[in-house]
C-alpha cells in the first residue's frame, strides 16, 4: 500500500504536522491496513455535510476511547481545495490521525484520475494489497456507519488470497452467514467495467467532473 505514495510525503493532521517522508514511516502507517482515500473540498457543500459523518466513523474505529484496539484503518485526505488556506481550514476540525498530501503535490489530482473520481465527496476503499474494494463508499458510510469496516475487512479476506491461511486456500469455509453476500457485493467485475462507456458514470454531484 505504501507504494502508492512512494517518493512522496504524507503529513499527519496534528498540531506539529509531522511529515512521513521515508519508506519506513509510510509502511508503518499504511501497510496491513484498509486505506480510505477521501476526496473532498471545503468549498463543496456536500463535503461539508459529509465530513462530520466521516470524522465520527473514523474516530469510533480508531480512538481507544471507543474501542479496545484501534482498527487496522488509515485515511488519506486527497484535497481538491482551490487554495492551501481552504485545505487547512477544512482539516482543522478533523482527526489528528488523518493523513494528507501537501497542497503543492500534483498527486492530489493524479489520484482523482487514477481512481476515476466523478463527484465530491468520494471515499475510495483500498485493500491492504492496493486493490480497490469500493470505488465510492460515501453512501455506505452514511447508511451503516462503523459497521462498514467489518464488511470491508471480511470482503478483503475473501477476495484477497493473501489473507487466507495456507490450509484454507483450496476450499475456504465461509466466515459468517453473510460472507457469500459480501463476496458478491464487493467483487469487481473487471470485464463489465472495461465495457462501460463515458456515459456509464454518475453525475457530478459535487462538481468533481472537471477537477482532474
Amino acid at each position: 500500500m505504501a507504494s502508492l505514495f512512494s517518493g512522496r510525503v504524507l503529513i499527519r493532521n496534528n498540531s506539529d504536522q509531522d511529515e512521513l517522508d521515508t519508506e519506513a514511516e509510510l509502511s508503518r502507517r499504511l501497510e496491513n491496513r484498509l486505506v480510505l482515500l477521501f476526496f473532498g473540498a471545503g468549498s463543496c457543500p456536500q463535503c461539508q455535510a459529509f465530513a462530520p459523518i466521516l470524522r465520527d466513523f473514523f474516530v469510533r474505529l480508531t480512538d481507544e476511547f471507543y474501542v479496545l484496539r484501534a482498527a487496522q484503518l488509515a485515511l488519506v485526505y486527497v484535497s481538491q481545495d482551490p487554495t492551501e488556506e481552504q485545505q487547512d481550514l477544512f482539516l482543522r476540525d478533523m482527526p489528528k490521525k488523518w493523513l494528507f498530501l501537501p497542497f503543492e503535490d500534483d498527486l492530489r489530482r493524479d489520484l482523482g484520475r487514477r481512481f476515476s473520481v466523478e463527484r465530491l465527496p468520494a471515499v475510495v476503499v483500498l485493500k491492504p494489497g492496493g486493490d480497490v474494494l469500493s470505488r465510492d463508499a460515501t453512501d455506505e458510510i452514511r447508511r451503516l456507519g462503523p459497521a462498514c469496516f467489518a464488511n470491508w475487512q471480511e470482503a478483503a479476506e475473501v477476495l484477497d488470497r493473501n489473507f487466507l491461511q495456507p490450509e484454507d486456500l483450496d476450499d475456504p469455509a465461509p466466515r459468517s452467514l453473510t460472507e457469500p453476500l459480501r463476496r458478491c457485493k464487493y467483487r469487481v467485475d473487471r470485464e463489465a467495467r472495461g465495457k462501460r462507456g463515458p456515459e456509464g458514470g454518475r453525475g457530478a454531484e459535487g462538481g468533481a467532473g472537471d477537477l482532474f
